[in-house]
């Protein structure tokens, strides 16, 4: 049922995205028009790195999920760059740290504890995780606001290239540690089992299907940061609370469908993957990358986060270790982490 709606919306929005866009329809209407599209495109993505994850195992699955879902959001970021919308695009990829952590891990959580009482994942990857999440959002983002304090725009501007120069080495060096010299290393009995499922679509429809979905979705994105300002205006919202609810919502809606999905099925695995290697990706690659994009436009973006963005991602992290560090969870925690994001989202709203 939710597939046929996700392709009623995706055969009439995008239709619709092109024709409003030159027909220059009221800017709110052609926001609902072009947040619609791309959740529905995000669908597709969500269902074609899915068939890819059967074939190629939970780890490369949920590292296909969060790259593809990441892309529609530093898609979103560059087109803000452009635009000179800097705070929005800060704000997003907070927003990201937040949704991933709290809101796709709560709801995986919860949906999973619901039915299968105390899920498993593998505590050795959990393990793994909270140390690079502790370094990735703590060290990298909370210690260079303290340095840069007295620092001129000059050398805060070095001081984030630096930085993300050496959280994308580090990133690179993570994915060849997790997927070739200690691929399987840290393997527990339920990955060990082999389960019989049949993808959904073959190795090259999917690959199709995620390439023509990223295309549409850069074309739909563009436009989408044009309606921001006016959105702003029309409902009396901050960029501040765009760029942390309703682009990262948004922008991560791929990955939130697919890790809710693989919860249900049991799937926890690929589901932890997708929250937690997901936020690992927006803050040790997409971020850096995006300070060194903003290079070659008139506005540079420095990694340096408001202090309320940097409590509730630190926040968001200490909550997640804790609570993932056991390597199985249940319903309720879900919940806690899920109020966790209602409250920060209450506080950005009326910031």
């Amino acid at each position: 049922m939710a597939n046929k709606i996700f392709m009623l919306l995706t055969f009439v929005g995008v239709p619709l995205s092109v024709l409003g866009t030159y027909m220059h329809w009221p800017s709110i209407l052609l926001f609902a028009v072009y947040c619609l599209t791309i959740i529905a495109l995000s669908s597709y993505m969500g269902r074609a790195t899915e068939s890819l994850a059967i074939v190629a195992g939970p780890r490369i699955g949920g590292l296909l999920n969060a790259t593809f879902g990441n892309a529609v959001e530093l898609i979103i970021s560059v087109f803000s760059l452009k635009a000179g919308l800097v705070g929005v695009v800060l704000a997003s990829l907070t927003g990201s740290v937040l949704g991933n952590l709290l809101l796709v891990a709560g709801l995986s959580f919860f949906v999973g504890g619901i039915k299968y009482k105390r899920p498993k994942f593998n505590v050795y990857d959990a393990r793994h995780n909270s140390g690079l999440l502790m370094f990735a959002v703590i060290v990298a983002f909370v210690i260079p606001e303290v340095f840069s304090m007295n620092m001129n725009d000059t050398k805060k501007l070095s001081l984030s290239i630096g930085i993300s120069v050496t959280l994308i080495l580090l990133y690179l060096a993570a994915l060849f540690f997790k997927l070739v010299t200690h691929r399987g290393v840290y393997q527990n009995e339920a990955e060990n089992v082999q389960h019989e499922e049949e993808p959904e679509w073959g190795k090259g429809r999917a690959i199709l299907v995620l390439l023509l979905a990223t295309v549409a979705v850069a074309y739909i994105s563009e436009h989408l940061v044009h309606t921001f300002e006016y959105v702003a205006e029309s409902f009396g919202w901050t960029e501040l609370f765009i760029g942390v609810i309703i682009v990262a919502i948004v922008g991560n809606a791929a990955e939130h469908a697919s890790a809710i999905l693989m919860a249900a099925k049991n799937k926890m695995d690929v589901a932890v993957e997708i929250a937690i290697g997901s936020t690992l990706q927006v803050a040790m690659f997409v971020a850096p990358v995006l300070v060194l994009i903003s290079l070659f436009f008139e506005e540079t973006m420095p990694l340096l986060f408001s202090w309320q963005e940097l409590i509730a991602m630190a926040s968001s992290v200490l909550l997640m270790v804790v609570i993932s560090n056991d390597g199985e969870t249940n319903w309720f925690e879900g919940l806690t982490l899920i109020a966790a994001y209602i409250i920060m989202g209450i506080g950005f709203y009326l910031l």
